[in-house]
């Protein structure tokens, strides 16, 4: 049985239909991650998966369970939402940021105890972010806020953790050092990770399956060296780009062609 079921769903913004009958379904433990060019409807999927997006036509289950059939409480229990970019100017500190994930798992007077300061400190520990736990938001690079959602997210303890680019506008080593973390997260706490990504080759390392959109509609779904090809991604991207292999790991490896080198290396080779 998977974890979830996307059966045929369709989304809108406005007037203007963004999903077209999308199907998919997503096994417990995966990392899986969506990808696409600008305007698929990467995000607007997950959008719905989290529940903030209605759908216009088909389902989402968890557990064979429509999430419309959920509590608000109840989804957050399940599900916990990592978006691309945290406001600044959200005036609390790094530690009531983070205690906030145990709104779900509150009572009705919504007062935290001893074990919710337990497991906001172990999620801040997990994160690196333990630290600056006095801090407020706005004190801190574009990368530790990243993590402070994060921990916040593993605070929620839910079972499913949905990531809109989380290494949107970092450096390569703050992308790294979060990508490392999901996946630390993932086999330490057997969580299910759902991602959106413009970043090819980090979702060619960590995924276990893509899914690839394009206008709104399903282009591929599999394993990086099944979606990841010269051919698929031409097609998809509406560019020239080159897929070999990554010499350390053996995944398919994507580097852009710009149009000068794609015509010296046609005039030298005859090739691409």
């Amino acid at each position: 049985m998977s974890l979830v079921g996307i059966h045929g769903v369709s989304l809108r913004y406005g007037d203007r239909q963004v999903i077209s009958r999308v199907s998919l379904q997503i096994e417990t433990g995966e990392f899986f991650v969506i990808i696409g060019p600008n305007g698929a409807g990467k995000t607007t999927l997950l959008k719905a998966l989290s529940g903030l997006h209605p759908l216009i036509e088909g389902d989402i289950q968890i557990r064979q369970r429509p999430i419309g059939d959920y509590t608000k409480k109840e989804l957050a229990r399940t599900l916990a939402l990592v978006p691309q970019q945290v406001n600044a100017d959200f005036p609390f500190t790094v530690a009531e940021t983070v205690l906030m994930g145990r709104y779900p798992h509150l009572g009705l007077l919504a007062v935290e105890g001893k074990r919710d300061l337990e497991l906001a400190e172990q999620a801040m520990e997990f994160t690196e972010v333990i630290h600056l736990a006095g801090r407020r938001l706005g004190q801190l690079s574009g990368g530790e806020r990243q993590r402070v959602i994060i921990a916040r997210a593993i605070c929620q303890q839910s079972e499913i953790l949905l990531l809109d680019e989380p290494t949107a506008f970092l450096d390569p080593a703050h992308q790294l050092r979060i990508m490392d973390l999901m996946e630390r997260l993932r086999l330490r706490e057997k969580i299910t990770i759902v991602m959106v990504s413009h970043d090819l080759n980090l979702a060619s390392t960590y995924a276990d399956r893509l899914l690839l959109l394009k206008d709104g509609t399903v282009e591929n779904i599999g394993t990086p060296r099944e979606v990841l090809t010269r051919e698929q991604l031409t097609k998809s991207y509406g560019c020239t780009l080159l897929v070999d292999e990554n010499p350390l790991l053996g995944t398919p490896r994507v580097s852009l062609v710009s149009e000068k080198v794609a015509a010296t290396i046609s005039k030298d080779s005859g090739e691409l």
